[in-house]
């Protein structure tokens, strides 16, 4: 049916993991690059999600400061273990987040576009975030501001449209800096593929605890903009 379907079950919860970062050397810096942003949206993800909870807001942006720091830096020096242990552990905090919070927009958007086009799940999450950010924005601005703030910007001072501008900017060009530059239609996606990219979308488990309310016409319109 081309689609990805996210299985979610106390079934396959380990009852241990290994954190090792030997493991993730053999990737080359694109895949490094898009590991991490899914990992980063993972986070981000699980601090605005109505299922979250102080706990989960501890690991979330915990995982948002370790990532934003050092992911830049892994991409430009993926032997340097120090650094990809960096990036494992703040995988490891954001899964601890979204595990136990879920979701959003960014990740059933992702499920249904990866399945369209078999396209790397961190470059499509990559693609959309910042985009679903803005949609989202409005729901809850305080929680996006500490986001930004984690993220390591200023923004003391500014109003509430220049403080969702600056974050949706630098997201965009944290994005470009570690190498995820292309839009969704130089990936192959058509306009004509988006209302069936939605309609799978609204449907995904992750959707339900989005920050904002979502019709299939508003997951249309962000896949819009990310053409």
């Amino acid at each position: 049916e081309k689609v990805k379907i996210a299985i979610v079950s106390k079934a396959v919860i380990p009852d241990l993991a290994l954190i090792d970062p030997v493991v993730t050397t053999t990737m080359g810096p694109y895949l490094t690059a898009c590991t991490g942003m899914d990992a980063l949206t993972h986070a981000i993800e699980a601090f605005v999600s109505t299922g979250r909870s102080m706990i989960t807001d501890i690991h979330a942006l915990e995982a948002i400061r370790i990532l934003s720091r050092h992911l830049l830096d892994a991409v430009k020096r993926p032997d340097d273990l120090d650094l990809r242990s960096k990036i494992m552990y703040g995988s490891l905090e954001a899964g601890l987040a979204f595990s136990n919070a879920m979701l959003g927009a960014v990740h059933a958007m992702a499920h249904s576009l990866g399945g369209l086009l078999d396209l790397p799940h961190g470059e499509c999450n990559s693609l959309l975030l910042d985009h679903t950010m803005a949609f989202n924005f409005s729901a809850t601005a305080g929680r996006f501001e500490a986001i930004g703030e984690a993220m390591g910007l200023d923004l003391r001072g500014m109003s509430t449209v220049d403080k969702r501008k600056a974050l949706m900017l630098h997201v965009n060009d944290f994005r470009k800096s570690i190498g995820i530059s292309k839009t969704l239609g130089q990936l192959g996606v058509r306009t004509s593929d988006i209302p069936g990219l939605a309609q799978k979308a609204i449907k995904d488990v992750c959707i339900y605890t989005n920050p904002r309310k979502a019709t299939q016409r508003d997951i249309e319109v962000v896949y819009e903009e990310a053409l």
